[in-house]
């Protein structure tokens, strides 16, 4: 299963303006924050989130008692990889997805994200 989706980094600093802290700790866990806030500008990568965030729901839809921090890039070395928790993981385990892959993008101030689940035995890494 694909998701995909596009996010202004514009609008992520605008939302950032109007709500602040809220804002950024309703949506983005604390290591999504730390490795946006390393970078020079901030918004592309956090917009590049939100969208990594939209393309998991689009590929298992909004499930009862998500928070948008159950879905979290994980950017350390190397690629970006996902990390679901809370209800979104058992969600995605119910549907028989164990194994997601991810690739994000950004160019000026839109940034991308395309996700793939897999089933189980798929393509873990």
């Amino acid at each position: 299963m694909i998701g995909i989706d596009l996010c202004s980094a514009s609008r992520i600093r605008h939302v950032h303006e109007r709500h602040g802290q809220a804002f950024e700790s309703r949506v983005f866990t604390r290591g999504e924050v730390e490795h946006a806030f390393r970078r020079r500008d901030p918004w592309p990568h956090l917009a590049a989130r939100w969208a990594a965030k939209e393309a998991v729901f689009k590929v298992i839809g909004r499930v009862p008692g998500f928070r948008w921090t159950d879905v979290e890039v994980l950017s350390r070395d190397g690629p970006p990889r996902l990390a679901l928790h809370g209800e979104t993981e058992i969600a995605a385990r119910r549907m028989g997805l164990r194994a997601w892959h991810v690739s994000i993008t950004h160019e000026g101030d839109t940034a991308a994200c395309v996700v793939l689940a897999l089933p189980a035995g798929d393509g873990k890494r």
